[in-house]
């Protein structure tokens, strides 16, 4: 029995539940007006479906390098999911998993582990890409559009085991899609949210009942619905649309020409569209300019901020990624003017191997 094959007997059995309740949720009228027989083969056909996209998820683990800079938040070992994209053995991944990397390993089930290089980490999306040393002998996923979900479409979460826990599927909803701002001086427009929420999100796939790649995981939210919607924990997803375009530009250079932008080191939070301080990275051009934890950051070369996304939209559109950008914050009672020296991010990592 060879790999693709020994996957998709193990994933069957666990599909067959999924995929009945999935696509009888989907397709209901249709099918209720299709004969007996006629929906059976429907449902055998998108199950064999949703079976192949499962056995394509594999898990992701990383070890970075001994003096990389994100090792503070991220942690030196990583673990997470990434999806086989590319007839070659692409393998599609959220990026910060593979920030600074020295060692990759690629996990296609207990037995069998495979190493890999890093191809590309785009900043502006958060997509990474993997290339397996040796050919895993798993057909790629088709990649989707997220521009046909319906609303409230049932969907099937996918992760890749690690060598600490076994990867898991389930279903969930598609319950928002809006742009998203993270604190980390990042933005996307499109994200999509599910419920209820994995934890086991970085790098997990998200399919449609076709069993199509829609989506890449990145974070866990206490707010899936939105703000004007009541409280609902689920995940956001990078959607696959934002790769399509600058698949060929990541594979070619490594990253893409938006990820060279200004950067500050900045982590803000936003609260009734005014933007806070609540971290300032070591060695960064923010704490080079005096900024603090605390500060409320009102004008952004001299355009008043109104939520993170207008503040990083400005910082991004205000010119060359390496410039001097002027900040207005108040501190308590006062209200001060910082220049700070905007670098490009991309500079500022340690190189992974292989890019």
């Amino acid at each position: 029995m060879n790999v693709i094959d020994a996957r998709l007997h193990a994933m069957r059995g666990a599909m067959h539940r999924w995929t009945v309740g999935c696509l009888l949720a989907a397709c209901g009228a249709a099918l209720a007006a299709t004969p007996s027989d006629d929906a059976e083969a429907t449902l055998k056909e998108q199950g064999e479906l949703l079976a192949r996209a499962a056995a394509a998820v594999v898990g992701v683990q990383v070890q970075a390098l001994g003096h990389a800079t994100s090792a503070e938040t991220l942690g030196k070992l990583r673990l997470g999911s990434g999806v086989v994209i590319g007839t070659d053995g692409l393998v599609l991944t959220i990026g910060y998993l593979i920030l600074e990397a020295d060692q990759v390993d690629l996990q296609l089930d207990s037995a069998r582990v495979v190493p890999a290089r890093v191809v590309a980490y785009d900043q502006a999306t958060g997509f990474g890409l993997l290339q397996p040393v040796t050919p895993l002998r798993l057909p790629p996923v088709p990649l989707g559009d997220t521009s046909q979900l319906a609303p409230d479409e049932p969907v099937m979460i996918v992760s890749g085991g690690t060598p600490v826990a076994q990867g898991e599927l389930s279903l969930a909803r598609v319950v928002s899609r809006r742009p998203f701002s993270g604190y980390w001086e990042y933005h996307i427009d499109g994200a999509l949210f599910t419920a209820p929420p994995r934890a086991d999100h970085s790098g997990a796939a998200l399919f449609n009942a076709n069993g199509e790649l829609l989506g890449i995981g990145s974070l866990i939210v206490a707010d899936a619905g939105g703000d004007d919607a009541p409280r609902l924990p689920g995940n956001m997803f990078v959607p696959i649309d934002l790769l399509k375009p600058i698949l060929k530009e990541m594979r070619d250079s490594g990253s893409t020409a938006l990820s060279h932008r200004p950067w500050l080191g900045l982590n803000c939070v936003e609260s009734g569209g005014q933007v806070r301080v609540v971290k300032v990275s070591r060695g960064s051009p923010a704490e080079a300019a005096g900024l603090q934890a605390g500060d409320l950051i009102l004008r952004i070369d001299g355009v008043a901020v109104a939520g993170l996304e207008r503040f990083y939209k400005t910082l991004w559109g205000g010119g060359a990624a390496e410039r001097e950008v002027t900040l207005e914050v108040k501190r308590g009672d006062e209200t001060q003017t910082l220049k700070a020296r905007a670098t490009d991010r991309m500079k500022t990592l340690t190189q992974s191997l292989g890019v």
